[in-house]
């Protein structure tokens, strides 16, 4: 009997998780990537005799595939895409290849904002009383830890791209942010299939499973009027009163499930900004379905430490607090991190344009922002769409000039943002380096 021959596209840590978790169930594994595979990837690869090459792709090893699993980054319109599916070989995604392996109870969380802060705040309040790991986009790989030794319970941060590779991955709860403009250039700059991609999420659900979402968010609940969901539905709100679900009253979140109620104020809250009184509306529906205690839930929130380069703030100089928001790749995340700056703001923005508008944020820039600072290869557009609202707007390409600029125009009680929306591969390996290279600057004014 011949092993059933594995392929994975991407040598990254999705790739060489599902490659470990392959070889070890008895798929005949072989990894390709078309850039150069990192050296603690290689030697992982190597430690465990399994088959790689990289900078390259040979068809004659790859079409000969039973399964492909591929990684979120390479869109399905390359040329060798569309010659895996043309053969009839099933294409999947990590989180799809992995949860075959797996008894546990998964929580997938999607969204375009708030996914990585609603992933961690969930996972923080469940491992106070759970045995639980968290993966997907963030933290170690899910066929890493499938294979390592399973947890009970998964916290999985899921974006589009995964969800465009499933078959028959199901959560028993999943969550969904919101849902904005992102991305467009992966789906044909058409926004519905943007949105039916994010709802994959829930397209095998039962109403044994749960659903949480944004009930504010109108793109989502109006994508729930025309389609069918099977999920129970739990939506969570800041406006609307919610009979089962989460919602605001005065400055206390109401959670109800099955006539069960938590009741928590939203005073003692370790984020700020209201889309993250959302954010925990939505890791607490999750916690009091899994039967986590009410004060866990209550201490878990106050006590929450945030995300790195997410509304992160770095220091204070001269009565100027420095605030990295580098994970802001997006424009709706950027008007987020406008809309909780109470202080005269100098911005820094700008990199890889994914058709943004950015009409939702002038009222926030002629409120708020003071001097802008573009910091990306072409900064064209931003220059044209603000040049007007502000009296100082200057363009960089190196980070440590733009912290140089920004000090030099902030004053006592300012704040200096870096908030992009954009993304980051014009100037950066990644949002993460960019974050990074953001508060080396700030540290060495």
């Amino acid at each position: 009997m011949t092993k059933q021959r594995l392929v994975i596209l991407g040598g990254g840590e999705s790739g060489v998780g599902t490659a470990l978790l392959g070889k070890e169930i008895g798929y005949q594994v072989f990894v390709s990537d078309k850039g150069k595979i990192k050296e603690k990837y290689k030697q992982v690869l190597i430690h465990n005799e399994i088959e790689w090459e990289d900078e390259k792709h040979s068809e004659d090893k790859i079409l000969n595939a039973n399964i492909v699993m591929k990684s979120p980054g390479i869109p399905d319109k390359v040329p060798l895409v569309k010659q895996i599916h043309e053969k009839g070989i099933t294409v999947v995604s990590e989180i799809e290849f992995a949860s075959k392996f797996t008894k546990a109870t998964i929580v997938g969380i999607t969204g375009s904002n708030g996914k990585t802060t609603t992933a961690t705040l969930t996972y923080h309040i469940l491992k106070q009383e759970l045995n639980v790991g968290l993966a997907g986009n963030i933290g170690d790989s899910f066929a890493k830890q499938v294979l390592e030794g399973d947890f009970q319970n998964y916290v999985l941060e899921i974006s589009s791209f995964q969800l465009d590779n499933i078959i028959d991955f199901k959560p028993k709860i999943a969550v969904i942010t919101n849902i904005t403009p992102d991305h467009l250039d992966r789906y044909n700059y058409q926004f519905e299939n943007y949105v039916a991609s994010k709802f994959r999420i829930a397209m095998n659900q039962t109403k044994d499973d749960y659903l949480i979402y944004d009930a504010d968010d109108e793109v989502i609940t109006n994508h729930l009027k025309n389609n069918s969901v099977q999920s129970t539905l739990l939506p969570f709100s800041l406006t609307k009163t919610i009979e089962n679900g989460a919602y605001l009253d005065k400055e206390e979140i109401i959670i109800t499930i099955d006539n069960n109620q938590i009741i928590m104020p939203t005073t003692n809250l370790a984020l700020e900004g209201k889309h993250n009184i959302k954010n925990a509306m939505a890791a607490s529906t999750v916690a009091h379905l899994l039967k986590i205690r009410k004060q866990t839930i209550r201490e878990s929130l106050e006590n929450f430490q945030g995300v790195e380069h997410r509304l992160e703030h770095v220091l204070k100089i001269n009565k100027v607090q420095y605030i990295n928001d580098s994970k802001a790749t997006n424009v709706n995340a950027t008007y987020y991190a406008l809309e909780s700056m109470d202080a005269p703001t100098v911005w820094i923005v700008g990199g890889v344009d994914k058709g943004n508008n950015y009409e939702e944020l002038f009222q926030f820039v002629n409120e708020k922002v003071k001097a802008i600072i573009c910091l990306g290869v072409d900064n064209e557009k931003l220059m044209n769409t603000f040049s007007g609202m502000v009296d100082v707007i200057i363009e960089t390409q190196f980070m440590s000039e733009a912290v140089k600029i920004a000090y030099k125009v902030a004053e006592a009680g300012d704040s200096v943002l870096l908030s992009p929306a954009c993304a980051s591969f014009d100037l950066f390996e990644n949002y993460e380096d960019r974050g990074r290279q953001f508060k080396n600057s700030v540290r060495n004014l």
